[in-house]
């Protein structure tokens, strides 16, 4: 099969090989899968780069955890009426060395989602990593209806499909933005209010939109650099859901304030998630592209042969939406 591939890291355009590789045969409860998009995500950047250093011990690592095709084959124990559907998978690549750039995958059977008739491969292949980390950080602690969240970085990959997710839900959502262009994509998404990365300034706007009530929850994709201020808008026995803390990745933090204002911090790693929280947000992912709910954002799509550039427009941090491969 045609693949792309890394032995070692380092840059894309010097690590990333292109070219035949085996094809993979369904095992015990697999199915294989011809893939049609394979979506791009910071995590898969990142490994190549060398976050995990024990990746490549096992061998090449073909990336991408996220994808989306049609099964073609199945394992021992899974029923052949799975052949001909048409999928979105996830965790592809999560403590596993063969990933969604290529034209075949073996994984899971239960990591392979029905993708609805009314979705293309390349919506299919932006579900695992982006719609099911935000559907946790916005339900991992129940209903949200009625309630105000705020999301920081509203117009990335998370906080676009959380604002939609808080929205369709019953939710009062303030996003947070850095530039006019950002501020467009979280009202496209529905936001009620957007205001300036968390700030004295943005505190200020958040309080007066709410006549002084403070926030019920908070999503929040910069944990390090942003928990002071969010701290001034949170409501005592609140909840902070986070995904992410790259500007500052090991933070201090004000204990004794933040316990005496009993609130509760998620952290939210979608490859850990509980196998229930992954059922959940299958589940709802499916229908929200059944009934075409979500707004998906396609920034760029390219072949596998130009694998090195969809990395490099990823680690650039200047796209709004997904990444997109085609195998």
């Amino acid at each position: 099969m045609k693949a792309a591939w890394y032995n070692s890291f380092g840059p894309a355009e010097e690590v990333l090989k292109i070219g035949e590789f085996d094809t993979p045969e369904p095992r015990p409860g697999e199915v294989k899968i011809r893939i049609y998009a394979s979506g791009v995500n910071p995590s898969d950047t990142k490994k190549r780069l060398g976050a995990n250093p024990a990746l490549l011990d096992d061998g090449p690592v073909i990336p991408n955890s996220d994808g989306a095709g049609e099964i073609i084959s199945v394992g021992e124990g899974i029923s052949s009426s799975r052949i001909g559907e048409r999928v979105w998978v996830y965790n592809a690549q999560y403590g596993r060395q063969l990933g969604t750039s290529a034209e075949y995958v073996c994984l899971p059977s239960v990591h392979a989602i029905i993708l609805p008739d009314t979705a293309d491969y390349s919506a299919g292949a932006m579900m695992g990593i982006p719609a099911m980390t935000a559907h946790r950080c916005v339900f991992s602690d129940g209903a949200v209806d009625s309630q105000t969240l705020l999301i920081t970085g509203g117009a990335g990959r998370v906080g676009y499909y959380a604002i939609q997710w808080a929205k369709q839900n019953g939710s009062t959502v303030i996003a947070t933005a850095s530039s006019d262009a950002s501020r467009e994509q979280c009202v496209n998404a529905g936001a009620d209010l957007i205001v300036g990365h968390p700030s004295d300034d943005s505190v200020g706007e958040i309080m007066d939109f709410t006549n002084g009530k403070k926030i019920d929850r908070i999503i929040e994709g910069d944990f390090g650099a942003n928990l002071l201020p969010v701290l001034d808008v949170l409501k005592t026995s609140g909840t902070i859901a986070t995904y992410s803390s790259m500007t500052d990745m090991n933070p201090s933090i004000p204990f004794i304030r933040m316990m005496f204002m009993d609130i509760t911090i998620r952290m939210v790693l979608v490859y850990a998630m509980p196998d229930e929280a992954k059922k959940h947000a299958a589940k709802d992912i499916t229908s929200a592209l059944s009934k075409n709910t979500f707004h998906n954002r396609v920034a760029q799509e390219y072949s596998i042969d130009n694998i090195s550039d969809a990395h490099k427009m990823i680690e650039s941090g200047e796209v709004y939406g997904s990444v997109i491969i085609k195998p």
